[in-house]
């Protein structure tokens, strides 16, 4: 599976995303954005937490009744034409795929942006076969192909991290000799886009959300690309996840205005589009037709804790609103898929091994819960993967967990926690400092700063933030309850 985008340890790869500045500034600019934005879109469309309950709704029933819906959707794509292939793994739908391009001797091939052929390596697989040249078509990821397939750093805005001088010396190489002006930059490959759609045989899309009672695709676009990959080629292929369907257009249509303001803040995108196989009196469309609906791990969710993640619409609204994905932006995460949503789905799709570390990488704020447009509750099913690794999987085997262990005896035996109470104050004095806080009657008793000054195995708790020294036996909580208690009573008794 290729969802994985770096080979580098978590850690390893945080400190790099925390000394990109300029990332950090465009995620936290673009996050601020986009809560106006999407807040505004939103109170527009009225009544938006019966939509979010209708949303949930669609999505659950068709979870629930998947192989029915695939099965209807299949049977239709064949009515109209086309054709339907079950792909269990990423090695199996990239296989058929590629023996496709090559029995219809591809030369140029187009793509519209899609998470699931970048999760099944599409692009690197087509590129093997010889004389074959590959466009990716949305600005976004045409921007990180030219820029030797660079990773994106967001599910909807994949170019996030680039700013319009990197994109400049990017076109550069493309002959542009212009400046760095967003407008003349975006005139210049969409007429170097455009010459490329007119020479194209083979087009490949992915899919917002597949029709089941008709056999349509729907795509929901800003730039219009995936309706020019879709009408020009004579062959096209449709690459999707096999959750992402819907009963009917009814349905269709509701998730595409949730989708539109949870993703871009916007009524709709500016092009929603419902299509297929080209039928008699049409001018344009693909006249061969091709859908890959694929597994790849997404079965591993069905009738587990974690099955409501397949609800996901991928709209990037919990992106847009994580504090840690704030911080550390798409790369931080290792995956293809970041931020609260990656940190949930990476492991049910590659396991543990690889992403064990993505549900740590939350403060479950539940931000990222508040804000899906269909109540996949996100950082109860990150706390749930914690559950898994700690309780059933026993995977941290480091020193932290014996220290927890022994935390976990002291504070259960009353003897062992007032004796903890009595040196808590006195112990910690030799590493804390009385200097003023930046908040009136912050840390009285002193505080621990972020200074390296803890012992390694605490370091930890102190490296990102300051520790406050526990205050006074006479001054502690449970001191200040027993007097309060006493009050009390004897108000009550007066």
């Amino acid at each position: 599976m290729t969802i994985s985008t770096s080979d580098k340890p978590f850690l390893e790869r945080v400190k790099e995303s925390e000394q990109d500045k300029f990332m950090q500034a465009s995620v936290a600019k673009s996050q601020d954005a986009q809560w106006d934005k999407r807040e505004a879109s939103r109170k527009e469309l009225g009544n938006w937490p019966q939509w979010r309950d209708l949303g949930e709704q669609i999505r659950q029933h068709v979870i629930k009744y998947l192989p029915d819906y695939l099965e209807e959707f299949s049977d239709n794509i064949e009515k109209r034409g086309g054709h339907v292939y079950f792909a269990k793994t990423d090695k199996e739908a990239a296989a058929y795929i590629t023996n496709l391009a090559k029995e219809k001797q591809a030369h140029k091939i187009v793509k519209s942006k899609s998470m699931v052929t970048t999760e099944i390596n599409l692009d690197k697989e087509l590129l093997k076969i010889p004389g074959t040249q590959l466009m990716e078509t949305d600005l976004a990821e045409f921007i990180l192909q030219e820029d030797d397939w660079a990773e994106p750093t967001h599910i909807v805005f994949p170019a996030l991290a680039k700013n319009r001088d990197q994109v400049k010396e990017i076109f550069d190489k493309l002959g542009y000799e212009g400046d760095n002006d967003p407008e003349h930059l975006a005139r210049f490959a969409r007429e170097y886009l455009r010459r490329y759609f007119l020479q194209a045989d083979f087009g490949i899309t992915g899919c917002n959300f597949a029709i089941a009672d008709s056999g349509l695709i729907n795509l929901v676009t800003n730039e219009g690309n995936a309706d020019l990959t879709m009408a020009i080629p004579k062959t096209q292929v449709v690459v999707m996840g096999m959750e992402r369907i819907v009963p009917s257009l009814k349905e269709a249509e509701t998730l595409d205005n949730m989708l539109s303001r949870s993703a871009v803040g916007q009524k709709l995108t500016s092009y929603c589009s419902f299509s297929g196989k080209q039928v008699e009196g049409e001018a344009d469309g693909p006249e061969d037709f091709h859908v890959v609906i694929v597994d790849n791990g997404r079965s591993n969710a069905l009738g587990t804790p974690f099955e409501p993640v397949l609800q996901c619409i991928r709209c990037g609204a919990c992106l847009n609103v994580c504090p840690v994905y704030r911080h550390i932006g798409g790369h931080g995460y290792g995956s293809i898929y970041p931020g609260p949503i990656g940190a949930v789905l990476s492991p049910v799709l590659d396991g543990y091994e690889k992403f064990g570390d993505l549900p740590f990488a939350s403060s479950l704020c539940a931000a990222c819960t508040e804000t899906c447009p269909v109540r996949i509750p996100l950082h109860h099913l990150l706390i749930k993967h914690r559950e898994v690794m700690m309780d059933k999987l026993k995977t941290d085997h480091s020193f932290s967990d014996k220290i927890m262990k022994m935390v976990g005896v002291g504070t259960s035996a009353p003897v062992l926690f007032n004796m903890a109470l009595d040196m808590d104050h006195a112990m910690v004095g030799v590493l804390s400092t009385k200097d003023q806080g930046s908040v009136e009657n912050e840390y009285n008793s002193g505080r621990i700063k972020q200074t390296g000054m803890m012992p390694k195995l605490a370091r930890g708790w102190t490296d990102v933030r300051d520790l406050p020294r526990p205050p006074k036996k006479n001054e502690n909580f449970r001191h200040w309850f027993k007097q309060h208690k006493a009050a009390l009573e004897a108000q009550k008794h007066d």
